[in-house]
C-alpha cells in the first residue's frame, strides 16, 4: 500500500484535534487506519484523541496496538503513560514512562555516546 494512503484523513484528524474536536478527529483517524491498518502514527494520534474525548479504555487499546507496531518510538509510550495516569494506574504509567525514557536515551546515544542514562521513575538505589 502506498505510504500516502490515508494521509488526507490523518491530516484532517490532526486539524480537528487541534481545534479540540476530538470525536470528529477520532473518526478521521479511523478512516486513515482503514486505509493503512498498521500505521502507528495514526493509531497514536487516535489514542490521544480518545484520551481527550474521555474514552480512556479505548485509548489504552489503541496505544497498545501502536506500541506493538512501533516498539522503538518513545512518544507512543509517553502517550500510553498519560492515559494510565488518567486511569489512576500509576504503576502502569511509570512502566510506560520508564520505557519512553529508555528508548529516548538509546536514540540520544546514536548522536551523543556520552549521554547519561535516564534517571527517575524507578525505585531509589539501595541505601537511599
Amino acid at each position: 500500500m502506498p505510504a500516502a494512503a490515508g494521509m488526507d484523513r490523518y491530516m484532517e484528524g490532526l486539524s480537528l484535534y487541534g481545534d479540540g474536536k476530538f470525536v470528529e478527529a477520532i473518526e478521521a483517524f479511523e478512516r486513515g487506519i482503514e486505509e493503512r491498518p498498521d500505521w502507528a502514527d495514526c493509531l497514536q494520534a487516535k489514542g490521544m484523541a480518545q484520551l481527550h474525548a474521555g474514552r480512556l479504555q479505548d485509548a489504552v487499546r489503541t496505544l497498545q496496538r501502536a506500541a506493538e507496531l512501533a516498539p522503538e518510538d518513545p512518544s507512543v509510550f509517553t502517550s500510553l503513560s498519560m492515559v494510565w495516569v488518567r486511569l489512576e494506574n500509576i504503576e502502569e504509567a511509570e512502566k510506560a514512562q520508564a520505557t519512553a525514557r529508555m528508548l529516548a536515551w538509546k536514540e540520544e546515544l546514536k548522536t551523543n555516546p556520552n549521554a547519561p542514562p535516564p534517571t527517575g521513575g524507578g525505585p531509589p538505589p539501595p541505601g537511599q
